[in-house]
């Protein structure tokens, strides 16, 4: 039963890679605004915003529910929201115009780059005695091929650790496993060996270039006026952390308007050669996990080898029916961020969302307002919030396209 289903399904992937003669249908203005209205409600989203860029344009930006249900506050398109894990797409890029200037060599050791031995540093000291820390590049590192676990206090099957230690779970470049550990490690050779300040680094590379006047690496007081605050399922206030610390993997508080900015400028190639922007969206090694999280099991599929899945640099890549795509999503408790861009037609879609139900809307979102995407749902678990049932634990064993639902 399984190979028939398996055989299903990688001929609706084979269906769903193949790109179409005309545009999809899409909805537009306020019938998208309606369909989005309809999930929101339907799912019980506290607050979520939404952009649509086309042809590396932002044309409609648009915000739904509460930044702050206490004091009946509405989200607006200018609300400070963390952005999460969507920020490692903002640094790859920043890190690409270093590439472009040649002080960074995506496949040199981050040996040479160092002035001490990375155990010598006392945050990495876990690492001594283990020489492979000398083959990683930051190719690696902006790929998530470093061999990393997501954090030193995740243990291999998801658990909270926390007196886990820093180690090299696989060898270098072989596979796979997404690593917040990996992009920090990459800040920490920006600042300490190359001698860059990362924060100022992206100021000046990305929120200047892109006017992007309410986004900050740190917490800035007057955010304060206009800020989400985090629900989680059942809606209860999380608040809003203040980071007082430059993290590439997720330090970021930004805006609708100001991330749709960013977006919209990565798919005109802006402030990058041609041969770095396209280095960014290629593909670097193929995915054939499950899902995304735990990051380091060894549980394998084929569920999306029809579209390719795959990791590039700073962000996911496949192959949607509409040609290329590339994508970033961004999670933690009350936050679910998704920005997915189809790169022949330098379409985007940008979701933030101060709702930890908001990811349960993204599948239906994204497919409204871009047409079919084949977006790799069930590896992101992005769940639909009207099929519960694709919770269950079985379901990691079973086959899911990602071009439709089961």
């Amino acid at each position: 039963m399984r190979s028939f289903l398996l055989a299903v399904a990688m001929l609706a992937i084979a269906g769903c890679a193949s790109t179409p003669s005309h545009k999809p249908q899409r909805l537009h203005a306020d019938a998208l605004d309606r369909e989005v209205q309809r999930h929101v409600d339907a799912a019980h989203v506290t607050g979520l915003a939404l952009a649509v860029i086309e042809d590396g344009r932002v044309t409609h930006l648009r915000a739904f529910g509460k930044r702050d249900v206490e004091h009946d506050l509405a989200l607006t398109t200018d609300t400070v929201m963390y952005a999460a894990s969507i920020t490692k797409a903002l640094f790859a890029y920043a890190a690409m115009t270093l590439v472009d200037d040649g002080r960074l060599d995506l496949d040199r050791s981050i040996a040479d780059y160092l002035p001490k031995p990375l155990p010598a540093y006392e945050k990495y000291a876990d690492l001594a005695g283990d020489e492979r820390w000398r083959k990683i590049t930051p190719r690696m590192l902006l790929s998530h091929t470093a061999g990393f676990a997501n954090f030193r206090f995740f243990t291999r099957d998801g658990r909270y650790d926390p007196n886990g230690k820093l180690a090299i779970e696989f060898d270098p470049g072989s596979r796979f496993a997404y690593s917040g550990e990996g992009i920090n490690l990459m800040q920490f050779v920006i600042d300490n060996g190359i001698g860059i300040d990362t924060g100022q680094l992206i100021q000046e590379r990305v929120f200047d270039r892109f006017g992007m006047r309410s986004s900050s690496m740190v917490w800035r007081d007057d955010f304060a006026k206009n800020l989400a605050i985090g629900y989680d399922e059942t809606g209860k206030p999380l608040g809003h952390k203040q980071r007082g610390g430059v993290r590439a993997a997720g330090s970021m508080d930004t805006t609708l308007a100001d991330y749709a900015r960013f977006l919209a400028g990565v798919v005109r190639c802006e402030g990058l050669s041609a041969k770095s922007c396209a280095e960014m969206k290629r593909a670097q090694i193929a995915i054939h996990s499950v899902q995304q999280f735990p990051t380091l099991s060894e549980d394998a599929t084929t569920d999306n080898d029809g579209i390719g899945l795959s990791y590039a640099l700073g962000a996911a890549v496949y192959t949607s029916p509409q040609g290329p795509a590339w994508f970033k999503s961004g999670h933690d408790d009350g936050t679910n961020n998704l920005a997915l861009c189809l790169s022949e037609r330098r379409d985007c879609i940008l979701i933030l969302s101060n709702s930890s139900n908001g990811e349960s809307t993204f599948k239906y979102i994204v497919d409204d307002a871009l047409g079919p995407t084949c977006l790799p749902w069930f590896w992101e678990n992005y769940i639909p919030y009207d099929r519960p049932e694709l919770r269950s634990p079985q379901e990691r064993t079973r086959p899911h396209s990602p071009c439709g639902l089961p």
